[in-house]
């Protein structure tokens, strides 16, 4: 099929609409942007849409928290969304939202369909119910001590720490994130999707090449234990409600994948485009989502077996990508490294992240680390000293001998170099390998800079009568630039555009790779980019921390250490020497009121004063037990709000737990405050 023929619809995940976007969330839309803007700039009939995720429990919570209606938040939100999407020069054929008429209506089809097909199925269960706030909890409402690596407050459905998923009814310790009240069990009758149902199909579309290797792997541990998929929520719930099912709403994520549907359509109505061309089983056009690799179950394996069961076309593939950290670490609050889109684009221009992410993205599901020391480095070395460096050094001697590109270049092999790289470029961007399309087109800058070095066009214009030995040089160099930034285009529109607009040409195409600028006027060169100044980034650290609350972001610090650990198994001897271990003397042991595990103890820490600590030691130690012992204390941990209280650090005791656990005693002799080596 030609670039011409093809057809072909992008999607980004959708935003969820309770806060802004950050640099995180723009890893995945960038990478999007680049891959449609390439497939646009050679031809192809690409459309990209998107929308903001509006529904959910967590929706209608953070608008009674602000104090407006569901409606108002999620458009001062989508608002907000667009304006940053906008000036980071994503650039969609249409944005929209879920809580939308065209979204209603497919949900209620793609749910009919389903249903009429005997793919929807009622069961009675048990949910968690909070009885202060008289509500079922959705699974992210729930939080409590993780099942298997016992990280204390984790969600109801995935730990942080060590990925593990479970029930909100498997957590240690439940309790709700809303009221902080214990839940109680309640039955419910609920709507499944028969996922069960689809295991042939998925185990073959998961291994048609739609999915990269390391996905479809991880989503054949799922099919080992596929389970029917809860897709109603009980009111009050801020979304769709089910027809025919009075007070049960869709489930936030049977709609938002319709959401690209339904953000298609209404682009096709706006358009006069066919909608049913593109979803049709036996569809000749081309669907690609991109996502994170934190919600490839949702998308390969809920959203094509839903919409097989719905008689409508399952996607071309799912192209995943990893996190991103900063500075080789989780984004943190504290550190200013949780940085939101707009902070970043009051300190520094959008360019320089998008080539950024560009250098360094490949196909596969990698988590991307934003080196800030090494961003600036790379955008300074590659964009303003080798790129634009070639027209800064040769673009003002075409002006200053007539304003017009000579009829000869100097060195025509130079530039058929950088013409016949125009396919090889195409194919990285074509197989979302930009790292290595970004490499390529500064070896070809390399090439053009040693050229120019050579040359010293400086120098020549010095001296009389070579001024058409300048211009044959300085043509040369020129139409390689034009070239660079045509491949640098869906990376760098703006950049392109500032080219295009010293060069006189119209907007350019890929095309026009195997055109040539001879005896063309160009304006005079102005600079096109700046350098990142280190100044500016450490301007937006400041700003990121200023704009988060302390407990929040130990929080947040504290789940990154933890999450840092778990990720290879060790830590550096510098993390141990942090831990500060004194002697604590139990001055009181009590009961713990709605706690099966915990006891509360009260501490002598000596010149330390005294820390109220919450301990899992129920089982094995009753409070007689430890009145007047002595015990090691982490003392500088963070202390740690529970429902139950604050508690101001942690004991050492060794063992697998339950009764089988042992508190660690510190040398006789030893006094409160201690500390213990």
């Amino acid at each position: 099929m030609s670039d011409q023929t093809r057809k072909i619809l992008v999607t980004s995940a959708l935003p969820y609409a309770n806060g802004p976007i950050h640099l995180g969330h723009l890893l995945e839309y960038i990478q999007t942007d680049i891959w449609a803007r390439f497939q646009k700039l050679r031809g192809v009939n690409c459309l990209y849409v998107c929308a903001d995720d509006a529904h959910g429990t967590a929706i209608m919570l953070k608008a009674q928290e602000n104090g407006i209606t569901p409606e108002q938040q999620i458009a001062q939100v989508k608002a907000d969304h667009e304006r940053d999407f906008a000036d980071f020069l994503i650039r969609f054929d249409n944005y929209y939202s879920t809580h939308s008429p065209e979204n209603k209506a497919l949900s209620e089809m793609v749910f009919q369909r389903n249903k009429d097909a005997g793919y929807i199925v009622e069961k009675t269960i048990t949910q968690l119910y909070d009885p202060e706030k008289g509500m079922f909890l959705a699974d992210r409402f729930v939080r409590g001590t993780c099942p298997k690596c016992k990280s204390p407050d984790q969600y109801g459905d995935n730990c942080e720490v060590c990925g593990a998923t479970y029930s909100p009814a498997e957590l240690i310790e439940p309790y709700s994130a809303i009221s902080g009240a214990t839940p109680v069990e309640k039955d419910v009758t609920q709507l499944f999707f028969d996922l069960p149902q689809f295991e042939q199909l998925l185990r073959e579309w998961t291994r048609s090449g739609s999915l990269q290797e390391g996905v479809a792997n991880k989503l054949q541990e799922w099919m080992e234990d596929l389970q029917p998929w809860d897709i109603s929520r009980e009111a009050p719930y801020f979304g769709f409600e089910i027809p025919g099912y009075p007070g049960k709403f869709f489930y936030v994520w049977l709609d938002a994948p319709i959401g690209y549907m339904a953000s298609f359509q209404n682009l096709c109505q706006r358009e006069g485009l066919d909608f049913d061309e593109y979803w049709q089983p036996d569809s000749k056009t081309e669907l690609y989502h991109f996502i994170g690799k934190d919600i490839i179950n949702f998308h390969g394996l809920f959203w094509p077996a839903m919409l097989d069961g719905a008689g409508l076309r399952k996607p071309t593939a799912i192209f995943s990508h990893g996190f991103v950290t900063v500075n080789g670490a989780k984004m943190s609050k504290s550190r200013g490294t949780f940085i939101k889109a707009r902070t970043y684009l009051e300190h520094l221009n959008p360019e320089y992240l998008r080539y950024y992410f560009a250098a360094k993205l490949n196909n596969r599901v990698d988590d991307f680390d934003l080196n800030l020391a090494d961003f600036a480095q790379r955008v300074n070395t590659d964009l303003v000293g080798k790129v634009v460096n070639i027209a800064s050094r040769t673009g003002n001697f075409v002006k200053k001998f007539g304003g017009t590109l000579s009829a000869q270049m100097d060195n025509p092999l130079l530039v058929r170099e950088a013409q016949e790289a125009a396919p090889r470029i195409a194919e990285f961007y074509e197989q979302r390998e930009f790292g290595k399309a970004m490499r390529e087109i500064m070896a070809l800058a390399d090439h053009a800079n040693g050229y120019i070095a050579d040359k010293a066009p400086w120098t020549l214009a010095k001296e009389e009568g070579r001024e058409q030995e300048v211009l044959a040089v300085c043509t040369t160099a020129l139409n390689v630039f034009r070239l660079l930034t045509l491949y640098l285009k869906p990376v760098l529109p703006g950049l392109a555009e500032r080219a295009e607009q010293f060069l006189a040409v119209e907007p350019m195409t890929w095309a026009d790779a195997d055109k040539l600028l001879l005896e063309h006027p160009i304006n005079k060169f102005t600079p096109l980019m700046a350098r990142v100044d280190m100044a500016h980034i450490e301007a937006m650290l400041e700003a990121s921390k200023d704009s988060t609350p302390a407990a929040a972001t130990k929080k947040e610090d504290d789940r990154a250490a933890r999450a840092a650990e778990q990720s290879d198994g060790h830590i550096d001897i510098s993390d141990f020497s942090k831990v500060q271990l004194r002697v604590a003397r139990v001055i009181e042991a009590s009961h713990v009121e709605g706690a099966d595990k915990l006891l509360c103890l009260r501490l002598d820490v000596g010149a330390l004063g005294e820390r109220t600590v919450f301990s899992g030691i129920k089982a094995k130690y009753s409070p007689e037990q430890l009145d007047g012992r002595l015990l090691v204390l982490v003392a500088n941990l963070a202390p740690r709000k529970m429902k139950f209280g604050v508690s101001e650090g942690m004991i050492l005791a060794a063992g697998p737990g339950g009764e089988d656990i042992f508190l660690l005693s510190p040398d006789s002799g030893a006094e409160p405050g201690m500390e213990v080596g």
